[in-house]
């Protein structure tokens, strides 16, 4: 069955992956700057004779034709971007790079494509279709590495019909896989806010237009704008991360104050409702307080949408490869994703890896680390799910 060979070939293919998720972790790269990245994956891509194409600057896209190239033309994505974190993890395979950390599992993501690919290219004489792979930077910072590749036409040439995508789940154990049809991440816009006024000394404010008052003002009542305004059925998140002034003492109110923070929920109309919302009354607020300020919105990664029909069947093939008792339903999140961008465009389907590690460790945090024979079942996953038939 082929099936068991996939499983086969996964197992097999254990330590090479192991020893490639490790050389990943151990140079990770920012986003848009994934040069030795791209060209790890397309060197092993070109080992095994399957064809690349660089896009984006340091995308690696490849292609493996199966019987019948045309029957079937199916994506597969992965991420390859680190985080700006420094680990704090002690293994032999700590970053080398000062700062830098696959902190969110895109070295796991990578090695389980090129697994999968590996496999795939191996065995393209007992699968129809085509599979398209799709090695993407920049997801960990807008516009989105996934924005840029669309513009630049990877959904094209050959256009592929739907697209499947794996992400890490530190939650789940080894083996399980989560999924969940319909609306799955939000929306995630960023926010920058410069909040002006007059500043002077903390003992006189009579004489100053206080800043730090107003900012203050700002997320009190922004907050009850978003509470009192969006649907009670449709999530909204807004929260501010960080607020901050140059310089400054105890004893001084700044000239300037300013506000980061992010919006996210999971309806385009309430979205754009809820920039204009924010904007105006922040505006009216300061304005009503003797200041003013400055209030911009970076809309980011829009929410992502797993088609329901090809969730469905992609479930039903987990099952048959993993078992019905491994594949978990997962609730709506408010994180964001820019694999979004293709949920967009085509049918797509999101779905989570369990990889979890006995310290316990969280995403984007400087001692996350996964349980490696996560890669035996994410490649093998990944490649079973491309030879399918739809």
């Amino acid at each position: 069955m082929l099936e068991k060979k996939v499983q086969q070939l996964a197992k097999k293919n254990l330590n090479q992956l192991i020893s490639f998720r490790r050389h990943l972790h151990q140079h990770p790269e920012l986003s848009f700057k994934e040069y030795k990245t791209c060209q790890f994956v397309k060197e092993k891509l070109e080992a095994w004779g399957i064809e690349t194409q660089i896009m984006a600057t340091t995308g690696v896209i490849g292609l493996i034709r199966g019987k019948k190239p045309n029957s079937k033309i199916l994506a597969l994505r992965a991420d390859m971007d680190a985080l700006p974190i420094q680990e704090t993890n002690i293994v032999d395979y700590k970053s080398q790079n000062d700062g830098i950390m696959h902190a969110c599992g895109h070295d796991v993501h990578t090695t389980c494509l090129l697994g999968a690919a590996q496999i795939l290219q191996e065995l393209k004489e007992e699968w129809e279709g085509t599979i398209k792979l799709i090695f993407q930077p920049g997801e960990e910072q807008l516009p989105g590495g996934a924005s840029i590749l669309i513009q630049e036409g990877v959904l094209q040439n050959p256009n592929p019909s739907s697209i499947l995508g794996q992400h890490v789940e530190p939650l789940l154990e080894v083996g399980k896989i989560g999924i969940k049809s319909g609306l799955f991440m939000a929306s995630c816009d960023e926010i920058h806010v410069t909040v002006k006024g007059k500043g002077g000394h903390g003992a006189r404010p009579h004489q100053c237009v206080d800043t730090i008052l107003m900012a203050s003002q700002l997320i009190v009542q922004l907050q009850q704008l978003v509470s009192r305004n969006a649907d009670p059925l449709m999530p909204t998140v807004l929260t501010f991360g960080k607020i901050y002034s140059e310089g400054g003492a105890t004893n001084i109110i700044p000239d300037e104050v300013k506000l980061l923070g992010t919006l996210r929920t999971f309806d385009e109309t309430w979205r754009a409702e809820a920039h204009e919302r924010l904007v105006q009354s922040a505006q009216l607020i300061c304005k009503s307080m003797g200041g003013s300020c400055d209030f911009n919105i970076l809309k980011g990664y829009p929410f992502l949408k797993n088609n329901e029909e090809l969730t469905q069947l992609t479930r039903q093939h987990i099952e048959a490869y993993l078992g019905t008792e491994n594949v978990i339903d997962l609730p709506a999140r408010m994180g964001g994703e820019d694999f979004a961008f293709y949920s967009q465009q085509i049918p797509a389907c999101f779905y989570r890896l369990g990889v979890q590690n006995p310290n316990g460790s969280g995403l984007h945090t400087p001692n996350f680390d996964v349980n490696e024979q996560s890669l035996e079942v994410g490649a093998g996953l990944m490649a079973w799910l491309a030879m399918q038939k739809t």
